[in-house]
């Protein structure tokens, strides 16, 4: 048959084919699974409208007296969603049997989703969290993250946004693959040392995904290059290992309006924070750290130490971020400094305000050009 009513709703349903046959006579065809399932592919013809939506949006979609047909992944939720238009007056309601799975099967004709099947596959986890779903993914895939360092942070942020689609990385260092890097930068490999860390980078990303495109840049971060190189993105993340690269990065923030996503690292202990200008209320880098510290308050980490998974732990919470940002969801840590001891296995968050008389972004503060300080060593590589 093709058309029955489901049994103690009052509620009609019909096959797809006579769906089809009702929507080309006029009827509104609604897809109500959520937006990652209709990355997949919907009804040719459907409109795209999540079923928890849908009571408090169809007046602006059809009046009361059109034909309303409702589709699902399987033709539960598109019942309870015809349901939920009864009790507002929408009686020329009628749910598709079987859903769209039923849909597909009998050839009916499908508009092709958002999404490549291998981006449905590849991130079909991700794709069902409402917070992302196919616009979310298309966002990723459309922008643009410059990562300086390919070190201890850098390696684990560029794994996890290469595997989440960031569409652009583009990985700033100047350094080669050292034996001594390989118990905490995992994006190398013993068969690399020597090699240029960007290109060892790069291989390992496209190995992980050849979707996304990696960008190489062999170069220190300078004075006459910082702009050209983070110019064009739209997140930057400090993986940086020294306090010079900091505080240009922290001018470059500034100066093109990047969010800059900080973070830092020394023996057992680790600290990340968000630096955005866009928003008035964000403090930036040098609101943490107004000058350079002497050389002597500085260690790197072949002076101190760090254990090897720490940077790993620091740097996935700066992609966490960098996605946060890019997908526009959640709180970013604009304003706070998260501390992390790893002895302790306890995180610690310390608010950072905005300081009136920072000399990077307070109001008196003024911008002479940049500036190559003498090179200094921290603990965050």
């Amino acid at each position: 048959m093709s058309a029955f009513d489901a049994p103690g709703t009052g509620i009609a349903q019909i096959d797809g084919v006579e769906a089809r046959r009702r929507q080309q006579a006029g009827a509104l065809l609604i897809d109500v699974r959520d937006d990652a399932e209709r990355a997949l592919g919907t009804p040719d013809g459907a409109i795209g409208m999540p079923g928890e939506r849908l009571p408090r949006e169809i007046a602006a979609l059809a009046s009361p007296e059109r034909e309303v047909l409702l589709l699902c992944a399987a033709g539960q939720r598109s019942l309870r969603a015809a349901q939920a238009l009864r009790a507002r007056g929408y009686h020329r309601v009628a749910s598709v049997a079987g859903g769209f799975g039923r849909w597909l099967a009998a050839g009916l004709p499908v508009q092709a989703g958002a999404l490549d099947a291998d981006a449905q596959d590849r991130y079909a986890r991700q794709l069902r969290l409402p917070e992302v779903g196919a616009a979310g993914q298309a966002r990723l895939a459309a922008a643009r993250v410059a990562l300086v360092g390919a070190g201890g942070l850098g390696a684990p942020a560029a794994l996890y946004l290469a595997a989440a689609g960031v569409g652009t990385l583009t990985l700033i260092d100047d350094d080669r693959v050292e034996r001594s890097n390989l118990h905490r930068q995992v994006l190398h490999a013993d068969a690399r040392v020597g090699m240029a860390k960007v290109e060892s980078a790069r291989m390992t990303l496209a190995a992980l995904n050849p979707k996304v495109q990696i960008v190489t840049r062999a170069a220190r971060v300078q004075a006459a290059n910082v702009e050209m190189l983070l110019g064009g993105h739209d997140v930057v993340i400090d993986g940086a290992d020294n306090f010079p690269t900091r505080y240009l990065l922290a001018a470059a923030s500034l100066r093109l309006r990047l969010p800059l996503v900080y973070g830092a690292v020394e023996r057992f202990s680790g600290q990340v924070s968000v630096f955005d200008p866009r928003r008035a209320d964000s403090p930036c880098y040098r609101c943490l750290f107004p000058e350079p510290p002497a050389a002597a308050d500085a260690p790197n980490c072949a002076e101190a130490g760090v254990l090897g998974v720490l940077p790993g732990v620091i740097g996935v919470l700066q992609a966490t971020e960098v996605l946060k940002l890019v997908l526009g969801i959640g709180t970013p840590l604009v304003g706070r400094l998260l501390l992390f001891d790893a002895l302790g296995m306890r995180f610690r968050e310390l608010l950072l305000p905005r300081d009136a008389a920072c000399p990077g972004c307070g109001a008196a503060a003024h911008f002479s050009g940049y500036e190559d300080l003498v090179r200094l060593c921290t603990a965050a590589g």
